[in-house]
């Protein structure tokens, strides 16, 4: 039986990116969750892979820790943005 997208190895990395913005940006998870209008623990479940973070949530909370999404999903793939790309 294959295994919950959220709970496959590949997705360590994002688990472990969204809660290493959050504490970046110096905010609990119960901070974050009121600048979501989201409880503490959907972002516990968002941070620990019990619940998966589509694209649009992934957007919000990167703004929400003042980073830029698409500098998020550079750092996400291991890579710096090239001079070229900006």
């Amino acid at each position: 039986m294959p295994t919950a997208a959220q709970h496959d190895r590949r997705y360590e990395r994002l688990k472990r990116l969204l809660r290493e913005m959050r504490e970046e940006a110096d905010l609990t998870q119960r901070a974050l969750g009121d600048l979501l209008d989201q409880p503490q623990s959907w972002v516990h479940n968002s941070e620990t892979g019990n619940r998966r973070v589509d694209l649009a949530e992934f957007c919000r909370w990167c703004q929400a820790c003042g980073v830029d999404p698409v500098e998020a999903v550079i750092r996400y793939l291991g890579r710096r943005r090239s001079s070229s790309t900006r």
